[in-house]
């Protein structure tokens, strides 16, 4: 089993982003910031808000987008060294099988959660009902389930890296993660729980504050605004950022648990 330092993945990822920011910034900025920009002005409420077919599918495909960014900057942040064009390919590529990934992981989790879903059927929970209630017996199978979903996400941690630095298939990606991550579930926890708490802090205040200054100096956030196009530039480059910085730390992560097979572990002097 490989030893796994998070303050060393720490270190790495400032070190390559202070010799590579330039690259890395290049791929974030074109394939998260651009598509979240471009959807968050023609859609500021999200999916959940829009009301359109094609807003959604715009919606989605901004994710898509947003996964190939992930995966050409963890090419980016792995070496050996490499063009911006081309990790953008190679991200592009690399998308389907990822996906494909996940949608398994996401599949085996429905499946998981058929034994809580019979435990509160008979326990007389109204399954049908809009809102489930909150009795005792759902909180606890709730937190269990929620449990069980934290233990199986910190152990497809690695299935980006793995599907970026590996030519594997969606099956073998799962496996190699479900293997590198093995020993290593408490400190793969902390560094989550630490990262998106941060994150989701950070990006609530820039998004709270956008808001509030587009509000008052350009008027209402609605679709095709220019309070909209505000709120949407800040924050695709705010979420850009966080993925990028996300990204790299997998990346070097990965680096130490992949045993430095295959994988630089100093800094990567990438193509231009």
């Amino acid at each position: 089993m490989a030893a796994l330092s998070i303050s060393r993945a720490w270190e790495e990822s400032k070190a390559i982003l202070a010799h590579d920011g330039r690259l890395i910034a290049s791929v974030a900025l074109a394939l998260v910031s651009l598509p979240v920009a471009v959807s968050g002005l023609i859609d500021p409420k999200g999916m959940s808000g829009s009301g359109s077919v094609w807003g959604d599918a715009l919606v989605l495909l901004a994710s898509l987008l947003a996964l190939a960014g992930q995966l050409a900057i963890i090419r980016l942040a792995l070496g050996p060294s490499i063009t911006v064009g081309a990790a953008i390919t190679h991200g592009l590529r690399r998308v389907p099988v990822y996906l494909l990934s996940a949608i398994l992981i996401v599949f085996v989790l429905l499946i998981l959660a058929i034994p809580f879903a019979v435990v509160l059927s008979l326990s007389g929970v109204p399954m049908e009902a809009e809102t489930i209630p909150m009795t005792p017996t759902t909180v606890v199978l709730l937190l269990l389930f929620l449990a069980v979903v934290f233990w199986l996400a910190v152990r497809m941690l690695m299935t980006a890296p793995v599907a970026s630095a590996e030519h594997a298939g969606p099956i073998a990606i799962i496996r190699r993660s479900w293997v590198l991550t093995t020993g290593h579930w408490g400190r793969l926890l902390g560094f989550l729980l630490i990262f998106f708490i941060g994150a989701i802090i950070v990006l609530l205040a820039i998004g709270t504050l956008t808001g509030v200054v587009a509000q008052i100096l350009l008027g209402p956030v609605e679709a095709m605004s220019p309070s909209a196009l505000l709120v949407a530039l800040v924050g695709a480059v705010a979420n850009a950022a966080v993925t990028a910085l996300f990204a790299v730390m997998l990346a070097r992560i990965y680096a130490q648990l992949a045993g430095g097979a295959d994988v630089q572990a100093s800094v990567p002097i990438s193509g231009t």
